[in-house]
């Protein structure tokens, strides 16, 4: 319940950042954007996985969520 409450809102905040990035022509809060979707991957992955789907997509999605994380950084520094 708790990460399907936390992925809508992550959704909601990810699109909410997008539309006004590509409106605005203002890429200075991609840093962000990338944050907000490597945090969704990796609750994705993590709710993959304790529904004992131990397949490949769980791990897919928490590695994914850990380059989204390292870009993320990057783009702050």
């Amino acid at each position: 319940m708790l990460f399907t409450l936390s992925r809508w809102i992550f959704a909601i905040l990810i699109i909410s950042l997008s539309s006004y990035s590509l409106l605005t022509q203002n890429v200075e809060l991609m840093p962000y954007l990338m944050l907000l979707v490597g945090a969704s991957l990796l609750m994705t992955g993590v709710d993959e996985l304790q529904k004992d789907r131990k397949g490949f997509w769980g791990y897919v999605s928490i590695m994914v969520s850990l380059f989204a994380f390292y870009v993320s950084i990057q783009g702050f520094l």
